[in-house]
């Protein structure tokens, strides 16, 4: 799918910024992202707030507990449930690098169910689709996660499920246009 929507809030450029949003932009620029991209482009709006949450990011990012397939995983299970192409186009090929399988990332697109997960990927997938889906998690799925993963990486995909769902909302109100996908990727449909 193309999204063909316009951009209510595109780059801004260097003469329109405030002397706070250069600010931001040189903190973002000197970190890991190396620059303005995505839901930071609409963020720069309000920059403390795009302050706060790329710290946040760049925890979760490069430094959290999960391994990094599950923090993908979790990524794109959260990019699915919101319609966000741009963030579903930029972690599906990070997902896959991480090794989460073809078929678990193709499961996900569809909003199904993938067949044949490992414990932990099961414990994942279960904890972010009934946070998202049910709005609580289940006894029994929580006691899953904490078993398959530890207490802190139950608490960072919790914290990953609400970062992502924060950006995509972001974006999603901005009409961000997605990155393109790689050849042959598997991309989403919009309802």
């Amino acid at each position: 799918m193309t999204d063909t929507r316009p951009d209510r809030l595109p780059p801004l450029m260097e003469a329109e910024l405030s002397a706070e949003q250069r600010r931001a932009v040189r903190h973002i620029s000197s970190g890991p992202r190396r620059g303005v991209i995505g839901p930071f482009v609409p963020l720069l709006r309000s920059p403390a707030a795009m302050e706060h949450l790329q710290r946040l990011g760049a925890y979760l990012r490069f430094e959290s507990s999960l391994p990094e397939g599950l923090f993908e995983m979790t990524v794109l299970l959260t990019a699915r449930a919101r319609d966000q192409e741009f963030e579903w186009n930029y972690h599906a090929p990070l997902a896959r690098q991480a090794g989460l399988s073809e078929a678990i990332v193709a499961s996900i697109a569809r909003h199904e169910t993938p067949s044949d997960m490992t414990a932990a990927e099961s414990a994942v997938f279960h904890l972010v689709c009934e946070s998202l889906h049910c709005n609580e998690v289940s006894d029994e799925t929580y006691q899953q996660a904490v078993a398959e993963l530890g207490i802190r990486e139950t608490i960072d995909v919790a914290v990953t499920v609400g970062y992502y769902s924060t950006l995509a909302i972001v974006m999603n109100l901005a009409q961000t246009p997605p990155v393109a996908p790689a050849p042959g990727a598997i991309t989403l449909d919009r309802p």
